[in-house]
């Protein structure tokens, strides 16, 4: 899909601003409008030292984007009857520390591991095996209790990254290539990289000229941050995320990850963590992705999941505004070019509850359960959406009820009642 002019121009000033402003020796951006890449756009002249041209099959390193693949992966062993998310990560890994952590806490950065390896920092130095990593890990030096706020922990996920590849007897990295890169066909996605390919830099805070920084083989924590991409490929993998392929995922289980799990009460109201992706709230729409960082490297990868909307955006350099860029450009393209509502078309005949149709009362509390793209919904003092799953009897898909039980209770063939979870709701004011 091709977006207007005006939008395209709109968007391209804010890429701009954003590289003028922070300095960033090159950025490359894209924009998914219905579930599609419908813009690119690059600014600045350094991709590399020898002035390589940014564009959107320049090659850029992802950092933490890659944790989402390595979550990914973790919920395609637990759908698959691998592990279950309330495992201990010491069921997997014996002998480990912080084993009593279960991999849902290690996933939403909920169990209150530290942040880093002990050691050297190692975005800036080779990388070492897992026995070596896990040699040196001290729970003594954990940042809190499990369950009481969002720690984010590189660490956490290089064990899991770990937990995969011994459950599918493969290495990490041949696990995202066969399992997600191959069949989303994202030919430029690696784990070094491949010309073309952007040099990382910093930016010296006076001189304003370039200093390259390094780009190690993060060893047994590339599961946290190891890999490259262009955005073209990002906008293949932000198309996944909109539209699931269920030899990858299903949506249920996309649903799942990007539900809240783990929040900083500070910014609990606004942005949280759900299963390796990042959360943030722009009312009434839920931004839905992952930021990245690497020496030399920033990377955002945000979707809006509802109005089929995304953006990423690539960056070398060490610091300055490109992971919240997604947001701005996805905001830009929902003024611009707002999504539509979709069109109406008459409801389909249902296959149970056509009686229930019309009018209820709660006591003297009004209710109406109508149909609404073909599936039951109660609206009034209270909302939910009902689906059957036996004869008289449906269960709530969202709301107040979600998850309980609608009974239809007769009198022979007459309905007297519907009862949910204890709620009566009758045709007339308390059923008189």
């Amino acid at each position: 899909m091709t977006l207007r002019p005006d939008t395209a121009a709109a968007l391209y000033a804010e890429v701009a601003a954003a590289q003028s402003e922070w300095k960033l020796p090159s950025i490359s951006a894209g924009v998914i409008h219905d579930g599609a890449l419908a813009w690119t756009g690059s600014r600045g002249q350094f991709a590399s030292a020898d002035g390589l041209a940014p564009g959107p099959d320049v090659q850029y390193r992802i950092g933490s984007i890659t944790k989402t693949m390595t979550a990914v992966l973790v919920l395609q062993c637990r759908d698959d009857g691998l592990l279950s998310l309330n495992d201990a990560v010491g069921k997997h890994l014996p002998g480990i520390a912080y084993g009593d952590l279960t991999i849902r806490q290690l996933l939403a950065h909920s169990g209150g591991m530290h942040a880093e390896p002990e050691g050297d920092w190692w975005e800036r130095n080779p990388g070492v095996s897992f026995e070596t990593l896990t040699a040196a890990i001290d729970e003594s030096q954990a940042a809190g209790q499990p369950d009481r706020r969002h720690h984010y922990s590189n660490l956490g996920y290089a064990l899991l990254g770990e937990v995969v590849a011994r459950l599918r007897g493969a290495s990490w990295m041949e696990l995202v290539a066969s399992r997600i890169l191959d069949p989303l066909e994202m030919r430029r996605t690696t784990y070094f990289p491949v010309r073309p390919a952007a040099q990382g830099f910093s930016v010296h805070p006076f001189s304003g000229r370039l200093d390259q920084e390094p780009a190690y083989d993060a060893g047994a924590m590339a599961p946290a941050g190891q890999l490259w991409s262009t955005v073209e490929d990002l906008a293949k993998y932000a198309t996944f995320w909109i539209d699931p392929g269920y030899d990858i995922l299903s949506r249920d289980t996309i649903d799942e990850m990007a539900a809240p799990a783990a929040a900083d009460p500070r910014e609990a109201l606004t942005a949280s963590y759900g299963l390796g992706l990042r959360l943030h709230a722009d009312d009434p729409h839920l931004f839905v992705g992952h930021t990245g960082s690497m020496p030399g490297f920033i990377a955002g990868l945000f979707v809006d999941r509802g109005r089929r909307i995304g953006g990423v955006t690539l960056a070398n350099a060490t610091y300055g505004r490109c992971a919240s860029v997604p947001l701005d450009l996805m905001r830009l393209l929902a003024s611009y070019e707002p999504t539509l509502p979709p069109e109406w078309v008459p409801e389909p005949q249902l296959a149970q509850g056509e009686e229930l149709l019309g009018h209820w009362y709660w006591g003297n509390t009004p209710l109406t359960i109508s149909v609404v793209a073909g599936i039951l919904q109660m609206s009034g003092a209270m909302t939910c959406r009902f689906s059957p799953i036996g004869p008289d009897l449906y269960r709530g898909r969202d709301g107040y009820f979600a998850g309980e039980r609608l009974r239809v209770v007769r009198d022979g063939e007459a309905i007297t009642q519907l009862n949910i979870a204890t709620f009566v709701l009758t045709r007339t004011p308390y059923g008189h």
